[in-house]
C-alpha cells in the first residue's frame, strides 16, 4: 500500500493522524509537529504562539513585501 506522510499530512481522510512525525509518532499540536521536521539547527524552533514573521526574521520585511507584490500584480488578477 502506498503511504503519504509529511508536512502535507497523510492524505487518507483520517484527521487523527495528520500530524504523524518522521519517527511515526502523532503530535497533538502544530508547533510540535513542525519542529519535528526541522532539517537544520539553523532554523528557529516554532513556539506555541502564532508566528510573527517580521519579528522572527528581522530585516526580511522588504524582501517579503517585494515577493508578495507579485501576487497582487496583473498575472494573478
Amino acid at each position: 500500500a502506498r503511504q503519504v506522510r509529511g508536512l502535507c499530512g497523510t492524505y487518507n481522510w483520517d484527521g487523527r493522524d495528520e500530524f504523524t512525525t518522521p519517527a511515526g509518532d502523532v503530535e497533538t499540536g502544530v508547533a510540535a509537529f513542525v519542529n519535528r521536521y526541522r532539517a537544520s539547527g539553523d532554523c528557529p524552533l516554532l513556539g506555541p504562539g502564532p508566528l510573527e514573521p517580521c519579528d522572527a526574521f528581522a530585516g526580511r520585511r522588504e524582501l517579503a513585501e517585494a515577493a508578495c507584490a507579485v501576487l497582487h500584480g496583473p498575472a494573478f488578477q
